[in-house]
């Protein structure tokens, strides 16, 4: 398996491919996201508008099999602006690692570290002096969750992130049990990038 860092041209060429591992990768939980590629298309616009966006994928020969994604905050300011009223952090100083899927197969062989060095070095190199995503928050007792699952917090900590205290965003998207669109919390994590991390 090949982890590649893309910009400009290679990532534009990507981007179709990522959607489609949006749509299935997040159809699972905690996400439960009932995707589309027309959606998908428009939401990706972000990344091939940016010129300081990264996509970190996953090859397996030609297949990408994995990716994640990360721009400046700025670039997302409309959707996380308010969700950052009150922390003391200025948007400008944020990197914002976006997206990270990776296809079942594939999981457990370092990948997921991997895509966060690459994203956290490409915000360093930006000037950024904190790395942030956000991870979608569901009830202990949601119907859909399976008995099996383990959290992702443990490993997000182990990188240096933890939740920014009041620090929550909401977006909306149609659950793969549900007719319409409802609005989800998800909790901002944060860590300071620093100097000796290079």
């Amino acid at each position: 398996m090949r982890i590649e860092a893309l910009t400009g041209e290679s990532l534009d060429a990507a981007l179709d491919d990522v959607a489609g591992l949006r749509i299935r990768v997040f159809r699972d939980w905690p996400y439960l996201y009932d995707g589309d590629l027309e959606y998908e298309r428009g939401y990706l616009e972000t990344y091939r508008n940016s010129d300081a966006a990264i996509l970190v994928g996953a090859f397996d020969g030609r297949r990408l099999v994995g990716a994640a994604t990360g721009t400046p905050m700025v670039d997302h300011a409309d959707d996380f602006a308010a969700a950052f009223e009150g922390t003391r952090l200025a948007l400008k100083d944020i990197f914002y690692c976006a997206e990270s899927v990776l296809l079942p197969e594939y999981r457990g062989r370092g990948v997921g570290h991997r895509f966060f060095d690459l994203r956290e070095a490409h915000g360093r190199s930006l000037g950024a002096t904190v790395s942030a995503f956000c991870g979608v928050v569901r009830p202990e007792e949601h119907p859909l969750r399976p008995e099996e699952y383990r959290p992702l917090d443990g490993f997000w900590r182990k990188r240096g992130y933890a939740p920014l205290e009041g620090a929550v965003a909401r977006f909306s998207w149609k659950d793969i049990d549900q007719t319409e669109a409802t609005r989800k919390p998800l909790q901002i994590w944060t860590k300071v990038l620093t100097e000796d991390e290079r």
